[in-house]
């Protein structure tokens, strides 16, 4: 595991191949999944993780834009690409690189449809979300388009679940799983039942995996930033003491003077700050890094590219590793603290951090 590199984030292979195999367990053989690799695969790499998920014969990727499908492509990834979000000027590149693409609007459609070029679709449909989708009251005018534009297929109906993961919502959850079923059974009746349908996320599959229909979306999931405890966190942050000093009662550390030392404090200045994805409020004591086999606070305001450690009671010195998070230090616990989601704190992870499979 040898670097040049001060800070790494390690991703585990093996972790990303437990993960899998959890999820396919709770599904039938025959349903579809695709993985979600969209914000650099949250903060992961996806270029990499789409090369171990080629391996293990996923059946699609999911991506945000057309920038992170051509990406993809153009670094020799072969498995079918949906963009969940192609918007109206990248019609071009998307077609150029056989990329399919999500419509979730009458617009888009029309605009993908006078192509009159193959093109696989997936229609989205708001279930009670409210954010990007297709009415059930649509249903009748997205006939007559397809009707009007026979060289579009639609490959899959889709839906998006506001809230999987919490216990506290599962009647709205509900709702939204008998509002996608009327969906997909009049689509059936209009078009035939030649397409996959899906809903669930990866809480949603664990939660409620007799709705799996025939396709699943993992997302986070793949990294085990999930509820379940049967799925293996895939990555570590790890960076080092890059200087340590002595400060003396009365002295001050770091922007606008927000610590005063109150005692004499040894400390150490870690080489990672909120340009690399440290949230800031986990400064001034909020947050700790994981130093000498000790629980270390974070002290002052967050620096740009650096941060101060309280390591008084440590051995620590320079060149000593230091765990952002990881074995000790779990996401889940780390977000917390701050009222964020494990998906905005990874996905910050800055991509100068250098990223190592291992």
């Amino acid at each position: 595991m040898g670097s040049i590199h001060e800070t790494i984030l390690y991703v585990s292979k093996k972790a990303i191949i437990n993960n899998v195999s959890f999820f396919r367990s709770k599904l039938k053989k025959s349903t579809k999944i695709i993985a979600v690799l969209k914000a650099f695969a949250y903060g992961n790499g996806d270029i990499k993780i789409a090369e171990i998920l080629e391996l293990l014969k996923v059946d699609a990727f999911w991506v945000a834009d057309f920038e992170e499908g051509v990406n993809l492509r153009k670094s020799n990834i072969n498995t079918p690409i949906i963009i969940a979000n192609p918007g109206l000027k990248s019609i071009n590149q998307i077609v150029e690189y056989n990329l399919e693409v999500v419509i979730y609007n009458f617009k888009l459609m029309r605009k993908f449809g006078e192509l009159n070029q193959k093109i696989n679709i997936h229609l989205k449909f708001n279930t009670g979300m409210n954010r990007f989708g297709f009415d059930f009251l649509d249903i009748n005018e997205i006939i007559s388009c397809l009707n009007l534009y026979p060289s579009l297929k639609v490959c899959s109906v889709c839906s998006h679940l506001a809230s999987s993961d919490n216990k506290l919502n599962d009647i709205f959850s509900k709702k939204q799983f008998i509002k996608f079923s009327k969906i997909c059974e009049l689509l059936d009746k209009k078009i035939g039942n030649d397409f996959d349908k899906h809903i669930l996320n990866s809480n949603g599959i664990i939660r409620f995996p007799s709705m799996q229909y025939n396709a699943v979306r993992i997302g986070i999931g793949l990294f085990g930033n999930i509820t379940s405890k049967k799925t293996k966190k895939a990555t570590s942050l790890i960076s080092v003491i890059s200087q340590v000093r002595i400060i003396k009662k009365g002295e001050f550390i770091g922007y606008n003077l927000e610590f005063i030392a109150k005692q004499n404090v040894r400390i150490a200045i870690v080489p990672f700050g909120y340009a690399d994805g440290l949230d800031r409020r986990l400064g001034n004591g909020t947050g700790k890094l994981f130093v000498d086999k000790q629980m270390c606070e974070i002290l002052g305001n967050i620096s740009m590219d650096s941060c101060c450690i309280n390591i008084t009671n440590t051995s620590a010195e320079e060149g000593d590793l230091v765990e952002i998070f990881g074995e000790n230090i779990l996401v889940e616990d780390i977000v917390k603290l701050i009222g964020t989601t494990p998906y905005e704190f990874l996905s910050k992870i800055n991509r100068r951090i250098k990223r190592i499979y291992i």
